[in-house]
């Protein structure tokens, strides 16, 4: 029994260290679109987007490096359907999402040419440096993009005013609270696999359902502490941000590390999946008016996808 309470204790400090550092996370991005009047969007897009990948990046780099290029591809893959399916699903189930018609217009648009991009690459079962390097060049545009909206545009109407001279301590406690973030998201998916070995759960379950989540859990965590202080903009800049960055990014790390084959689950199972949801998620938000809104029952079709893909895994 002693075998067990230090995973245990591992999980639910790491629950707590995530709850705090999710709302650590989110607040900061928040002061910092107020102190630069930058749209929340953006902040979701880049900040949150790139920070809350940042497990997703590691994982993928460690496995290319040993070799093992089929869990950096399927890190990539099934982070993008988790981050849809049930952390976007989750959000909305707990208070309907507000999507700018903007969004559907050009972030989402940028999100779907990227996923297609990266099925047409795929498509020969083959990750190369060449595809690495493709994917890397959409990921400097669509920086190049977002900077650009970010320059053009300027914002006045924020929650609260934030003084210029708090711009230190705003960026410290940002980077403070996503260090916490990646770090307790890690804690909880080391006390999740030691708990579900003790209980003698297979090693392919681990690895589909607590190992999946812990890589979404930063994702989770500050979607939904966004939708709580009803910063839409952040949960639907983070989703569609993080899936910007696991498939240029992440996805491109195995092809400029560890050239290698895809495995073929990978396209005839998974990306299917993963285009299906990034089209569902503009069907779900869409409405024949100016408001696009995804709404409860919009969260439990995603959460009911996930239910199946994972169903259809096991």
């Amino acid at each position: 029994m002693p075998d067990i309470l230090l995973p245990i204790i591992a999980l639910l400090s790491g629950f707590v260290l995530l709850i705090w550092s999710a709302d650590e996370f989110t607040e900061n991005g928040a002061k910092i679109a107020n102190i630069f009047k930058i749209s929340p969007l953006i902040i979701g897009l880049i900040i949150f987007g790139f920070g809350t990948s940042a497990p997703e990046m590691l994982v993928s780099a460690l496995a290319a490096i040993e070799g093992n290029t089929g869990l950096s591809i399927g890190n990539a893959i099934g982070s993008n359907i988790f981050n849809i399916a049930l952390v976007l699903g989750i959000s909305a189930i707990i208070s309907p999402i507000k999507v700018h018609g903007d969004i559907l217009k050009k972030e989402w648009m940028f999100l779907m040419i990227v996923t297609l991009c990266a099925g047409l690459l795929l498509w020969d079962y083959r990750l190369d440096f060449t595809d690495g390097m493709i994917l890397l060049s959409l990921l400097v545009l669509f920086f190049a993009y977002t900077f650009r909206q970010a320059k053009n545009k300027t914002y006045h109407e924020f929650e609260h005013n934030v003084s210029k001279t708090q711009v230190k301590k705003t960026w410290v406690m940002l980077i403070v609270g996503l260090v916490v973030l990646v770090s307790s998201a890690k804690l909880v998916v080391w006390g999740g696999v030691e708990v579900a070995k003790i209980f003698g759960v297979s090693g392919l379950i681990i690895g589909l359902s607590v190992v999946a989540l812990g890589t979404s859990l930063p994702e989770l965590a500050v979607s939904i502490t966004s939708v709580l202080k009803k910063q839409y903009a952040m949960v639907v800049g983070n989703v569609i941000g993080s899936n910007l960055f696991n498939t240029m990014a992440v996805l491109a790390i195995p092809g400029l590390i560890h050239p290698s084959d895809v495995p073929v689950e990978v396209i005839s199972r998974d990306y299917p999946v993963m285009l299906l949801l990034t089209v569902l998620l503009l069907v779900v938000s869409y409405k024949f008016n100016k408001e696009h809104i995804i709404n409860r029952f919009g969260g439990f079709v995603l959460i009911g996808m996930f239910g199946l893909y994972m169903w259809q895994l096991c």
